[in-house]
């Protein structure tokens, strides 16, 4: 066995090889043709004024041509900025081709944002840390699949000199367990003007009733077309995209068997579902502009580390963004098992959906006074004033018996509300650099007209940083007092009516970060004041899940530290949290979790950079949520407490030219303490399974 596992990695190694050559344009629509500089090469010019001589110079050129560029392109020739990073300056850092955390490629198992989901990739989540939303307005509740989205604020923008593709697959070896497709390819149309896109595709199937489309099978669908343009003298910068998401997910109530690890089974794909056919579909498309001009004196100042900024003296911004949701429940089988509490209009099927339409207009105004000398920055004072208007559009629908025109019950769809408003949000931010290592933030967002009048986020930060070694301390604090999401508040579907009248959800945050780059140490210590608690809950330990506010206060301390350690070509990465609160059962999350790799970094066959080791992630035992099919909801439901061990993976991840690849076993320790594990009330996560990724960079 180990002889042919050899062979297999040296073949899946050989297949994911590809080298990419390329040339830069000599030149932009607009200019005159140029040769380019590393062409010119004297010493191989042939000049010749004998007839005689046009054979030999033939020869020498096609010589000439065979020869490979002189230039060879790589990740420095590309750019990478992001809005979060343009919100104060032009700012642009080299791109990351590198493997730190390349093998950890799903978004439910970060090592610092666990999850907790119904079983594998693309499946219904939530954070297993408590990390409250830190947003306002209006909200509909729905994020069970928000890990895998794609919105306008996680586009990267790029300056590429020459173009760039990025091609990532990974999959379960010999399987459709999990399958997880990424493309991204961006270039430049003129040296101020970037193009790109990005598609993603999941194709999952789950590790349990796998053998049928619809049961336990994932289609997820992100497509977007980004544009980051700049006028030649760096005033006007205009960033664009648009993006479609389709998300396929399947709510099959879990299995039939409730404890799966304990039965013997020959083919875990059998197992059967409480509902073969139920699935939920959300669908999000969306059109962003942020266009922003600066007024006045700009600089422009350049780091060692390869970033540039330019500062602007004044700014003008406005944003523009059209968006459509709509998710969809679908139900097509009968409720054997008794999944749902009860049905209030078709008893074996559901057609639910919330079609919501946003239209957001944006204005700011950026003030910023500074000294002549950009090296040593004091006394610099930024000003941020703004208005954002908010349009929603909602109505929904469920599948309803009426009688058709020849007196026929047949099911249609019913709209059951219909609701236009909007919000008026004052913004102001605040920015004081007393020196170039004190720095102080504030940030104010009030909504102070609309349905969600009241709603408020006040936000402040203290950076004090010394040198390298002594590292940087930041201070923060913040208030927030945000709505209801209206399926809290007023919903209509076949299972679930929710009429209820809540208070704002208030929390208050104080918290302390250390930082150290040179010792790379990370310190956090939170704390959170919860009051009118929002959660839902079932009577009894049930299913029948409804919205719930606790009145009283909720005391939440949050501890994290994350260490890496080396020692020659070792790495000892570490990062740990803990959670003390007088209310753990109500929140339901882990005291304790923890995320450790321990790894060996080499060089085989003089090319290939590899890192080889184990990870392992643990948390302690904390009683399980339960989930809502059709609601789309975590719930407190049935107190069950799994026992919970760690969690361990064996890995290897390389990097050779421009291709990285790895190889893990991921749940490696299957077996030796348990058969397997739960993080959610009834739904058994994946077994032990060997995955394969691979990620091709291209430069042409």
């Amino acid at each position: 066995m180990g002889a042919k596992f050899k062979y297999i990695l040296l073949v899946l190694i050989c297949a994911s090889v590809q080298a990419a050559f390329g040339q830069v344009p000599t030149t932009y629509p607009g200019q005159q043709s140029r040769e380019p500089v590393y062409t010119r090469d004297t010493s191989n010019r042939i000049k010749s004024t004998r007839p005689g001589d046009s054979q030999n110079i033939d020869s020498i050129r096609a010589r000439e041509e065979r020869k490979k560029d002189s230039v060879v392109f790589t990740s420095k020739f590309i750019k990478v900025t992001s809005e979060r990073l343009l919100s104060d300056s032009t700012q642009l850092f080299p791109l990351d081709t590198g493997l730190v955390n390349f093998e950890n490629y799903s978004p439910l198992n970060q090592p610092r944002n666990p999850k907790v989901h119904l079983g594998y990739l693309g499946t219904p989540q939530r954070d297993l840390l408590f990390n409250p939303r830190k947003t306002i307005g209006f909200d509909e509740g729905m994020h069970a699949l928000d890990a895998y989205l794609v919105n306008p604020q996680d586009m990267n923008y790029f300056n590429a000199r020459v173009p760039y593709t990025l091609l990532s697959l990974s999959n379960t070896l010999g399987s459709t367990k999990e399958q997880y497709f990424k493309t991204l390819h961006t270039q430049n149309v003129k040296p101020n003007w970037n193009i790109g896109f990005i598609l993603n595709f999941n194709g999952s199937r789950g590790y349990y009733s796998s053998n049928n489309v619809l049961k336990q099978n994932v289609s997820g669908f992100n497509a977007g077309f980004f544009s980051w343009y700049h006028s030649v003298n760096q005033r006007y910068n205009m960033l664009a995209n648009i993006l479609f998401n389709n998300l396929k997910t399947p709510e099959t109530g879990s299995l039939v068997e409730d404890d799966v690890f304990n039965t013997l089974t020959f083919n875990k794909t059998t197992q059967p579902v409480k509902l073969p056919s139920s699935y939920s579909d959300w669908k999000n498309t969306g059109f962003y502009i942020k266009q922003f001009y600066y007024i006045g004196h700009i600089d422009s100042l350049k780091k060692g580390t390869g970033s540039t900024n330019v500062l602007p003296t004044q700014r003008v911004a406005y944003t523009f963004y059209y968006n459509t949701r709509k998710y969809n429940y679908l139900q097509n089988d009968l409720d054997t098992y008794r999944v749902f509490p009860d049905y209030y209009f078709s008893a074996g099927r559901s057609r639910d959906s919330l079609n919501v339409v946003h239209l957001q207009n944006d204005f700011s105004y950026s003030f910023y006074l500074r000294g002549k000398s950009l090296k040593m920055v004091k006394n610099e004072l930024k000003l941020d004033v703004g208005l954002t208007q908010d349009f929603y559009k909602y109505s929904q629908f469920v599948s309803d018996t009426t009688l058709n025109e020849f007196g026929r019950k047949v099911l249609r769809p019913s709209k059951m509300q219909n609701s236009t408003f909007q919000n008026i949000t004052l913004k102001a931010r605040l920015g004081y650099r007393f020196s170039d290592r004190i720095n102080l933030d504030g940030d104010i967002k009030q909504i102070v007209q609309g349905r969600d009048f009241g709603d408020l986020l006040y936000d402040a930060k203290l950076t004090l940083a010394g040198g390298k070694k002594a590292g940087r301390i930041v201070l923060g604090a913040y208030l927030q007092s945000s709505s209801p999401g209206l399926i809290y508040t007023d919903w209509i579907s076949n299972h679930y009516i929710f009429h209820t009248d809540l208070n704002n959800q208030k929390i208050t945050n104080l918290s302390f970060n250390y930082v150290n780059d040179l010792l790379k140490l990370d310190l956090k210590a939170e704390y959170f004041l919860i009051t009118d608690y929002l959660y839902f809950a079932a009577s009894n330990g049930g299913v029948d899940a409804a919205p719930q506010q606790f009145g009283s206060s909720i005391n939440m301390l949050k501890l994290s530290v994350g260490k890496n350690l080396t020692w020659h070509k070792f790495h000892f990465d570490n990062y740990v949290v803990y959670q003390k609160s007088d209310n753990l059962t109500l929140l339901r999350t882990p005291e304790v979790y923890t995320y450790s790799s321990i790894y060996h970094n080499s060089t085989l066959f003089e090319v290939l950079k590899s890192e080889y080791g184990v990870s392992l992630r643990y948390n302690t035992a904390y009683t399980a949520p339960s989930y809502a099919v059709g609601l789309g909801q975590f719930y407190n439901g049935a107190n069950v407490t799994f026992t919970s061990y760690p969690i361990a993976s064996v890995f290897f991840k390389a990097t050779l030219q421009r291709t990285n690849i790895f190889i893990q076993y991921d749940y490696a320790n299957q077996g030796l303490f348990t058969k397997g594990y739960y993080t959610v009330n009834r739904y058994p996560q994946q077994d032990a399974a060997l995955k394969f990724g691979v990620a091709w960079t291209f430069y042409n």
